[in-house]
């Protein structure tokens, strides 16, 4: 009998509670309570297995920008897709995890100013798509557009011209996707027609840590990178 050890990534979440709660994350980001209603089991056991998918870095916790007593939960679905492919090469070589063939889908990106991490996200997305994908951004309260976030995504050749706009000049609009990017416009989404998805990312204000000077770009520089992880794996339909 072989006593071949198998996979983290299989042996983690071949446990059914688990596989439910990464399932939840893999849809957006989560609190504790919104993860115990969804797997209808007490905070303690899901704190628990929590725990165990952040031991082994398939998760980690961030402290929510909008209420500080909030943590939310994200799966790093880099991290993943790497262990997935590891579970599979050990079993055979060949084998492969290939994306299913994509077609079009209307993404909108909030945020509360529309002046740093939406922007940014949409001009990361359209770039990425090609223009095969229908992508906005806006905000609860617009403001300027940060020069730091042109800074952030010019480095991965992207040129970010942006006029902010105001959450209810798109609210009557039909997406497919609604992805919030703060906690605090989480907090004040519409409802839109058609019933669009809708994802949770708990990315921190960059501008927060220093202003419109240079003392900022370090922390728009690690959105926009954290913009790009989470982009590459966003459910969205393109245009062949």
């Amino acid at each position: 009998m072989s006593t071949e050890a198998v996979p983290l990534f299989l042996r983690l979440l071949s446990d059914p509670l688990r596989w439910r709660l990464a399932r939840e994350l893999a849809a957006g980001d989560r609190r504790v309570r919104e993860l115990v209603a969804a797997a209808g089991q007490p905070q303690n056991l899901v704190s628990y297995h929590l725990r165990q998918l952040r031991d082994a870095g398939l998760v980690t916790a961030r402290r929510s920008s909008f209420d500080g007593r909030d943590t939310y939960y994200h799966l790093d679905l880099e991290r993943c897709a790497r262990t997935w492919a590891d579970a599979g090469a050990a079993l055979h070589p060949g084998l492969t995890g290939q994306a299913a063939p994509p077609a079009r889908s209307r993404v909108l990106f909030l945020c509360t100013g529309n002046s740093g991490r939406s922007p940014m996200a949409e001009a990361l997305l359209r770039h990425r798509a090609g223009g095969r994908v229908s992508v906005t951004s806006a905000g609860s309260h617009p403001k300027a557009l940060h020069p730091n976030a042109v800074r952030a995504v010019a480095e991965y050749g992207v040129d970010l011209r942006h006029e902010p706009a105001h959450l209810d000049t798109v609210r009557r609009n039909r997406f497919d996707l609604v992805v919030t990017l703060c906690d605090r416009v989480r907090e004040v989404l519409p409802e839109f027609p058609g019933t669009p998805r809708l994802v949770h990312w708990s990315i921190p204000d960059p501008a927060r840590e220093g202003g419109t000077g240079s003392e900022s770009y370090p922390a728009f520089r690690r959105t926009a990178a954290e913009l790009v992880s989470r982009i590459r794996f966003l459910p969205v339909h393109q245009e062949s």
